[in-house]
């Protein structure tokens, strides 16, 4: 059974001093390249969690791979176990089901394998399993939508790149409308990257005469959304929603713009806390296996300020 991971257990360890082991242990940390906002701020994280704790316990060696496609992540894996004979993995699948089978052998050899964000097609291959709320930020976002469409509406949807947290935040947004009125005119992958987004709200807008509203379910794809509303001209979309707390979106959130009237948060920073209790795990005995889920928000004009943060690089 699933658990989530003690906060204070974590924290504890956190603060305890590393001991002295006879044997360097190799982390391996794969991760897709910054392919979007979302993906940049991680990969930031990444690199600054390795070079803080390569610092902190002198007895691990890190090796980061970035990949631009999940082949590439597949073969970035494979290297890791084969030349470097990595203790422990930490992954974030580009996609769930390419990233099944190579992350399972990585189990099946001994190592430990923490998860994060995406998931795999299989569940209990991990040993950890760090992310955000996925159903929670799904649900987040329809509760939201279903209040400011208080008479129902026609809306559309722009999925992310098909992996299991998609699908989990899909059916949460899909619940929590339910019963509203809201009708969803059509769904479809816009692969969290604004180019993307940019392609499927044009075939929306000119398949749909009407549009009341849009979950981009990510703010890169929501500029993505807004750039094709403007080409259009079209004036029938009230709003548009995203989600991960780019630093843009939340300012304008903050100065009330009414095309961004909300968003909700998914720190990209959820690598660090995934190399680091991995780290914890390996040079310590403090219980990190299980799951460590961070909570989604919705962030509104009241309460932006506390979620603005305008040298972050997401």
């Amino acid at each position: 059974m699933k658990h989530f991971v003690s906060g204070l257990a974590v924290a504890a360890a956190l603060a305890a001093p590393a001991f002295a082991q006879d044997d360097t242990k190799v982390i391996g940390v794969s991760i897709p390249a910054a392919t979007h906002g979302w993906a940049g701020g991680m990969n930031y994280f990444a690199q600054e969690a390795v070079e803080r704790l390569e610092e902190v316990y002198p007895q691990l060696d890190f090796v980061l791979a970035t990949a631009s496609d999940p082949s590439k992540q597949v073969n970035d894996i494979e290297d890791m176990v084969a030349t470097r004979d990595i203790d422990a993995l930490v992954v974030l699948p580009f996609e769930s089901e390419p990233l099944t089978g190579p992350v399972q052998n990585v189990k099946q050899s001994g190592a430990w394998v923490t998860v994060v964000d995406r998931g795999l097609s299989v569940d209990g291959i991990e040993d950890l399993y760090v992310a955000g709320d996925n159903p929670g930020f799904g649900r987040v976002s329809g509760e939201f939508m279903a209040q400011a469409l208080p008479d129902g509406g026609k809306i559309v949807v722009l999925r992310g790149i098909p992996t299991s947290i998609d699908n989990e935040r899909v059916e949460g947004f899909q619940q929590a409308i339910e019963g509203s009125g809201i009708e969803i005119l059509g769904m479809e992958h816009g692969n969290w990257n604004r180019d993307d987004a940019f392609t499927v709200m044009q075939d929306f807008l000119s398949k749909y005469p009407q549009i009341d509203a849009v979950w981009a379910s990510d703010d890169d794809m929501a500029v993505g959304v807004l750039g094709a509303i403007d080409a259009a001209g079209r004036d029938d979309v009230q709003f548009v929603l995203g989600g991960a707390g780019m630093k843009e979106m939340i300012k304008r959130v903050m100065d009330n713009d009414s095309m961004i009237p909300a968003d909700v948060t998914y720190p990209p920073s959820m690598i660090a806390t995934a190399i680091e209790v991995t780290a914890v795990g390996l040079v310590s005995n403090a219980p990190v296996s299980g799951d460590f889920i961070i909570g989604s928000v919705l962030v509104t004009p009241e309460n932006a300020e506390d979620f603005y943060f305008p040298d972050s690089p997401f």
